[in-house]
């Protein structure tokens, strides 16, 4: 099984386009095969970017999509909030993807390859996340652990995980690190957001 979170340099192209649209704004994303939920916008992706819109109330400046695929999240914040987003995937293709998106949105981002936060230097006021369950929980908590040690002074960490992917257990583990919320769920799936103590 080829896993999104890895990179066959021989895998075929087939991009396409998925048009898509969040309120008053329009978006079209390129997508291809071997980038995760490559012909449409998956929901957890949805529903943590609705719910983040929904409760955030403060005012951030700096933001990190990590496991940014071919640049949903990030992109979508980008254009909403007007403000600069980092996105970070270790595929290769979702990055180029990514950067395609970038200029077809025509939003203030940058994506790079970077396995987790290998190649992530600066600080953030968000840290976002569909993180990727099927790579396992080490790979999981990497995601998740490592995001609260590059957060700004009251800085959050907000992803989204599915109950059956083992949500109560990850939110127990992060609780001994973390300030630790469930802010909303549906369908199964679980969005929380942390912050350092």
């Amino acid at each position: 099984m080829e896993h999104y979170f890895t990179n066959n340099e021989n895998l075929k192209s087939e991009i396409r386009r998925i048009n898509f649209s969040l309120g008053a704004y329009n978006f079209v994303f390129a997508s291809d095969n071997g980038v995760f939920s490559k012909n449409k916008i998956d929901f957890a992706s949805l529903f943590l970017v609705k719910t983040f819109l929904a409760f955030n109330k403060k005012d951030i400046n700096s933001i990190l999509d990590i496991g940014c695929g071919y640049g949903f999240i990030g992109i979508t914040l980008s254009k909403i909030m007007g403000k600069h987003v980092d996105m970070v995937d270790v595929n290769k293709r979702a990055v180029h993807l990514c950067e395609m998106n970038i200029l077809e949105n025509d939003v203030d981002a940058k994506a790079f390859v970077s396995d987790v936060y290998s190649e992530v230097s600066s600080k953030y006021d968000l840290i976002i996340s569909n993180p990727p369950t099927h790579a396992g929980k080490d790979v999981l908590l990497a995601f998740l652990k490592g995001g609260l040690e590059r957060l700004n002074k009251d800085g959050e960490l907000w992803f989204v995980i599915s109950k059956d992917k083992g949500a109560k257990s990850v939110k127990k583990e992060l609780e001994s690190v973390c300030e630790c919320q469930k802010i909303e769920q549906s369908k199964g799936f679980w969005i929380i957001s942390c912050k350092s103590y």
